[in-house]
């Protein structure tokens, strides 16, 4: 399930706790921590307010951090200065927050003073932080100069951006730093997205329908209080991802009308959302694959609220000899280890985390798994072939060498590279879907007959 940066600051806990709890999260992922398992150790008292400050932290920590070195050309202790990075990101974003500055400055040194890490650096953050409130134009004009402020990315990442997507690099950067809507794949077994429409709007929840199997919530809502969720009425996946299935299927069952049921791999399968997608459109068998045993599970819950079943195997998928049976597949489903360089707006964490080699290397196992799983298509089947990457090495690249080293392979019209995007502003990009999505790689590979 998503996380829903969405979530308000609780006014039940303090404000300087919550602070506390963002700085800590700010520290894990500076160490190289994903924030998702950052979050799973703060107090669940805590963790809602936390989530919202250190999704906002870490969308605007390249404007925090350049205005930090203008505060004090010298960084203070870790500790201290992810507090400071926190509350410079707050008071400087452009979303409006829900407490006054003064108050902000208030409640971060005293999450300072409550802390024995960074009790004795609390002067240092009450005068950075009012030195900001008194020259928050002139600072921030200085940070102009900055394109880590700016966009709020590492450089590196910024560079590659601009070069993969030269005329759109500037719209998938401010993509990225807004918020990312809840969307649910209405389960069209139980109902479809205008029914459910209809049930959220008399329940006075706003929502409209998005590509052909999606609902948008227009304000996001913890997912277990929306009806139908027991009952398997809905999954929280992607506009962009929901594309996957269709694009797998709409072939096969066009070219295998009348013949038996399909049996279709669906590779990297965790957490189960593809898988369940393929089991919701048609009658088919599918082995549900992922190395991690534990995700596995995760597919083997989520497939029973949503009254489904799939073969579900742990295994690497890039050594079939350890769990295929032999049996050629009629389609195969590729969502491979990526960047995620396309989900940051729902993972801003991500951005700061990746490092300029990652891609090469992530590319390498994308290739890896490519020439690996071909040979288990049956001739006349398809591979769709997908990444959550806006990087052209992890997408269009990718799947041209592919094609251009395997003679049985034909590149069949796909949507190739969805540049994220949002229904509030920005840049409409001339793709298949409308105003509302995450950026992603699609390739539709089929398998010459002999």
């Amino acid at each position: 399930m998503q996380p829903q940066p969405n979530s308000s600051p609780s006014a039940q806990v303090p404000l300087w706790r919550q602070l506390q709890g963002a700085a800590s999260i700010l520290l894990a992922v500076r160490d190289g921590q994903s924030m998702t398992p950052a979050l799973e150790d703060v107090d669940a008292q805590l963790r809602p307010g936390v989530q919202a400050l250190a999704f906002h932290a870490l969308r605007w920590l390249g404007r925090a951090e350049a205005l930090r070195q203008q505060l004090a050309k010298r960084p203070p202790p870790p500790e201290a200065d992810a507090l400071l990075c926190v509350a410079l990101a707050l008071a400087c974003g452009e979303e409006a927050a829900p407490y006054t500055a003064h108050t902000l400055v208030d409640q971060a040194v005293e999450a300072a003073k409550r802390s024995d890490a960074t009790l004795h650096q609390a002067s240092f953050i009450n005068g950075c932080l009012r030195r900001f409130l008194r020259e928050r134009d002139a600072l921030m004009a200085l940070t102009e100069k900055s394109p880590l402020a700016v966009w709020n990315h590492p450089q590196w990442w910024i560079d590659r951006v601009r070069k993969d997507h030269p005329t759109q690099w500037q719209d998938i950067l401010r993509a990225n730093n807004s918020r990312a809507p809840l969307i649910l794949r209405i389960n069209e077994r139980k109902t479809t997205p205008a029914q459910y429409v209809q049930a959220l709007l008399a329940m006075d929840i706003g929502a409209f329908l998005i590509g052909e199997h999606g609902v948008v919530l227009t304000e996001a809502r913890p997912v277990m209080s929306l009806p139908g969720f027991a009952e398997g009425h809905f999954s929280v996946q992607d506009a962009a991802a929901q594309l996957a299935a269709p694009l797998l299927l709409e072939g096969l069952m066009a070219a295998g009308e009348g013949q038996s049921r399909l049996r279709i791999l669906d590779a990297c399968a965790a957490p189960g959302g593809k898988t369940a997608h393929l089991l919701e459109l048609a009658d088919c068998d599918v082995t549900a694959l992922d190395i991690d045993a534990r995700r596995c599970e995760r597919i083997a819950q989520n497939l029973a609220r949503l009254g489904l079943q799939a073969h579900i195997v742990t295994g690497d998928a890039s050594r079939p000899g350890n769990w295929w049976d032999g049996q050629p597949y009629d389609g195969i489903l590729l969502d491979a280890p990526c960047t995620a360089s396309g989900i940051v707006r729902r993972h801003p964490d991500v951005r700061w985390l990746r490092r300029p080699t990652d891609i090469a290397q992530l590319a390498a196992i994308q290739a890896r798994l490519l020439a690996t799983l071909w040979p288990l298509l049956k001739p006349g089947g398809r591979l769709v072939y997908c990444t959550c990457s806006v990087f052209t090495a992890e997408g269009e690249q990718q799947a041209q060498a592919f094609a251009a080293d395997h003679p049985d392979a034909v590149l069949m019209p796909s949507p190739g590279h969805l540049l994220p995007q949002g229904s509030v502003k920005g840049a409409v990009f001339p793709d298949n879907l409308m105003r509302e999505h995450d950026g992603f790689y699609y390739a539709v590979l089929e398998k010459r007959s002999a």
